[in-house]
């Protein structure tokens, strides 16, 4: 069974008003945000990583979720798998304090379980937000229209991976984007009542495109050529067609998708440049459904692979 199988089945279960249909980054109960995101050893992370990224990218993952939701975070709990070796949990829970004095949340509780040696490790977290006084937005939002923006650069992370599996020379901007992600809590606060819908980037900008017009019932048109690229990014690969798709698919960019109506655009680029956060408005979202692809005014088919999906 796949993964979007298995959540449509949950959804006859889930019918609080909290769960959003489990069609958001989150649940809303009342002025609460919660969130639990899982890694897995050998899916999102490299048996070789340093259990410090890996705590890192445990915590990030989470409060990008409160992010997409402009929520501000109050704590997280831990689900923890002990496999015996006693310098990788030290180390792991060193990196655990270093990531949550940076984003300054409290750990609050959580569990641990004992698994046999050799066990891939397996990580789970729940971050725990207050929303922003105007609401959490959702991902249904998008209205035709609206102007589809993204944070931040998109594949530094995916380039990242490559560069840690030896099939790309290396620089450090992205191995640090793979390693160490960091979620827009600031940017995700204070645009939160200016957006009608947001969302983060996790499993790739083109598959959370299509997630986002799904659940808004209208079609979004993004523009390869304006999707934003690194200098990092364009060191080691050429900026044509391809690079831009396998950037936009890669995933692990944990950036803000969102919609806004294109009156708001300047108070949006007022909010980031006071924040130092990058902007750019990749496209439109119109009357139709699922994502629209140009490049350089040219209609472009999407690629079999949109992103990620366990």
């Amino acid at each position: 069974m796949s993964e979007a199988d298995f959540i449509a089945r949950l959804r006859a279960i889930a019918t609080h008003p909290a769960a959003r249909g489990l069609a958001d980054d989150a649940a809303v109960l009342g002025d609460l945000v919660l969130t639990h995101d899982m890694i897995v050893e050998g899916i999102h992370f490299l048996p070789d990583e340093r259990p410090q990224d890996v705590a890192w990218k445990l915590v990030a993952v989470n409060l990008s979720d409160l992010a997409a939701k402009g929520a501000r975070p109050l704590g997280v709990l831990v689900g923890y798998s002990l496999t015996g070796d006693e310098y990788w949990d030290a180390a792991f829970v060193r990196g655990l304090g270093e990531v949550l004095r940076r984003y300054e949340v409290p750990l609050l509780g959580g569990d641990t379980v004992g698994v046999p040696a050799g066990t891939p490790r397996t990580f789970g977290l729940t971050a725990v937000g207050k929303a922003p006084a105007t609401g959490a937005p959702a991902r249904n939002g998008v209205r035709p229209g609206d102007q589809i923006w993204v944070t931040g650069t998109i594949g530094n992370a995916g380039l990242g991976l490559a560069m840690r599996l030896g099939q790309e020379d290396a620089n450090e901007t992205c191995l640090t984007a793979y390693n160490r992600p960091e979620p827009q809590l600031g940017f995700g606060q204070a645009v939160a009542n200016h957006v009608h819908a947001m969302m983060d980037v996790s499993d790739g900008l083109l598959i959370d495109a299509q997630r986002m017009a799904a659940a808004s019932g209208c079609e979004i048109g993004i523009m390869l050529e304006s999707i934003p690229l690194s200098a990092a990014l364009l060191a080691v690969r050429p900026d044509v067609l391809d690079t831009r798709l396998a950037a936009a698919s890669a995933g692990d960019d944990y950036q803000l998708l969102f919609a806004a109506d294109p009156g708001v655009a300047g108070q949006i680029r007022d909010i980031a440049d006071g924040l130092n956060v990058a902007v750019t408005p990749l496209g439109h979202a119109g009357v139709g459904a699922g994502i629209a692809l140009t490049h350089r005014a040219q209609r472009i088919a999407p690629p079999e692979r949109l992103g990620f999906m366990h």
